[in-house]
């Protein structure tokens, strides 16, 4: 599961994915409905691979929390966030018990059921574990790739004087 191209902007519902970024902001297309707004840099907009909740010991990242809850409830869809605060801190509980109660409000447990079900409506999240690729395997990738490129580009003539 990437989070790295999802946003949260503020003032608009739901969730967008990153399209094309432009120089005077950015292009985005809203996850609920696959219309396309612009965004200017002066928008407040939050990566969901950036945000991270409290904890008692530290902070944790928002894709190990939406992993918790496919984990939860194996890949499906989680309670609604329409549920009263009780029953969602209770159930936020259950995927993270020691998230700090005192700076994590029923708001943010709302928000990030809401976000999870977005997520998990568009096919978006996973219990799986994302797949970490050893350096050295990235590496000779990368250099097999530059030499790939450089022998498919002719040779420069250079100009004798």
């Amino acid at each position: 599961m990437t989070l790295d191209k999802i946003l949260a902007i503020a003032g608009k519902p739901g969730l967008f994915a990153l399209k094309i970024q432009t120089r005077t902001g950015f292009v985005a297309e809203s996850l609920i409905d696959g219309k396309k707004i612009t965004v200017g840099l002066k928008s407040n907009v939050s990566l969901l691979s950036e945000i991270s909740v409290y904890t008692y010991s530290e902070e944790k990242p928002l894709t190990e929390i939406m992993r918790s809850i496919a984990i939860k409830e194996d890949n499906g869809p989680a309670i609604s966030h329409k549920e009263d605060n009780s029953k969602l801190v209770a159930y936020f509980l259950e995927v993270l018990p020691d998230y700090d109660q005192e700076r994590v409000y029923p708001s943010d447990i709302k928000k990030i059921v809401n976000w999870y079900n977005m997520l998990q409506a568009k096919d978006l999240v996973s219990k799986e574990e994302p797949k970490i690729e050893n350096a050295e395997e990235v590496l000779d990738k990368v250099v097999k790739e530059v030499a790939a490129e450089k022998a498919d580009k002719p040779a420069k003539k250079t100009k004798s004087k």
